[in-house]
C-alpha cells in the first residue's frame, strides 16, 4: 500500500445499519498560531473500532489534532466529522454532547486531588439512575483490577506515581462508557519499563472493550503494539497515512531515522 492509498479508498461510506463507517475524519483542516501553520490541509479518518495512531516529532500538530476533536480549539478552515456528524462550527453547549461520547486521557492525568482513586474513577457514575452504590463500587473495582490499580484504590492522586496516574485516569475515561477514547503521550515522561506496561494495558483495553481510539505519540514501540493505523505529521502535513507495514517498509529518510531512534531503546514489554 502506498503511503497515501488509504485517500483514494474513499472516506465517506455509510454502513449498512445506516452508521458512519469512520468515526472520526479530518478534512483539509488547518490551523495556524500567531501565523505559524500547525496543521497544513491534515485529511484522514479513523474507522469505527479502529487504533488510530498520530505520531510525529514535537510541535507538528499531534496533540493540536486532538484539541480539535475535543473542542478546545477550532479549526482555521476545512471539516471536522464525529460520528458522522459536522462538528467544525459546533459551539461549546454543544460540544458538551460530544465530550459524553469521546473522552480525552490527557498527560498530567487531570484527576481530582481531593479524591481518591477510587472516588476519581467513580465520578463518572455518581448520579446515574438505575446505579446503585454497590453496583458502582463493582464496576471500579472491576476496571481497577484490570488496570493493576486495586491496591491504590484509597490514596490520592498526589500518592501515586506517573505511570499509575494515568492508569487511574484511563479508568475514569472508561467509567463514562464512551464511544471513542483518545490518549495524549501515554508514555512520555514514564521509565521504560512503565511505558511497556502503559502500552500493554491500552491494548488489553482495546482487545477488551473494542472503543474507537487515538493515542498520540512519538513512542514507536507503543505504536507498533497498538495501531491499526497510522498517521504521521512532518511540518504540519500528512506524510503517511497506512497501516503500521507502510511505515515500517517505508524509504522515506525521514520516517527510517524516525523509526531507527526508538530502536536504539529495547522494547521492555511487561506480562501482564
Amino acid at each position: 500500500m502506498s503511503e497515501f492509498s488509504r485517500i483514494d479508498s474513499g472516506i465517506f461510506d455509510v454502513g449498512g445499519d445506516g452508521q458512519a463507517v469512520n468515526y472520526f475524519e479530518f478534512r483539509e483542516v488547518c490551523k495556524s498560531f500567531d501565523e505559524r501553520l500547525v496543521l497544513d490541509h491534515v485529511s484522514f479518518w479513523v474507522k469505527r473500532g479502529e487504533t488510530c495512531v498520530v505520531m510525529g516529532r514535537s510541535g507538528v500538530g499531534k496533540s493540536v489534532s486532538l484539541k480539535h476533536i475535543m473542542g478546545f480549539l477550532k479549526a482555521d478552515s476545512g471539516r471536522i466529522l464525529i460520528d458522522g456528524q459536522d462538528v467544525t462550527n459546533f459551539k461549546e453547549e454543544e460540544f458538551e454532547e460530544v465530550r459524553r461520547k469521546v473522552t480525552m486521557v490527557f498527560q498530567s492525568g487531570a484527576l481530582f486531588d481531593s479524591l481518591t482513586v477510587r472516588e476519581n474513577i467513580s465520578f463518572p457514575l455518581d448520579g446515574q439512575p438505575g446505579l446503585t452504590y454497590e453496583d458502582i463500587n463493582e464496576y471500579v473495582e472491576k476496571i481497577a483490577h484490570m488496570l493493576e490499580v486495586e491496591n491504590v484504590l484509597d490514596k490520592l492522586p498526589s500518592e501515586l506515581s506517573t505511570g499509575m496516574k494515568r492508569a487511574v485516569a484511563i479508568g475514569r475515561a472508561l467509567a463514562q462508557n464512551p464511544e471513542a477514547i483518545l490518549y495524549d503521550e501515554p508514555t512520555t515522561m514514564v521509565d521504560p519499563i512503565m511505558a511497556g506496561h502503559m502500552g500493554d494495558l491500552i491494548l488489553r483495553l482495546k482487545r477488551a472493550f473494542h472503543k474507537t481510539s487515538i493515542v498520540v505519540t512519538h513512542d514507536t514501540h507503543l505504536a507498533k503494539k497498538l495501531a491499526d493505523v497510522v498517521v504521521f505529521l512532518q511540518d504540519g502535513r500528512v506524510t503517511l497515512f497506512g497501516p503500521w507495514t507502510d511505515f515500517e517498509n517505508s524509504t522515506d529518510p525521514f520516517l527510517r531515522n524516525f523509526r531507527l531512534q526508538d530502536d536504539l531503546i529495547p522494547s521492555l514489554d511487561v506480562t501482564l
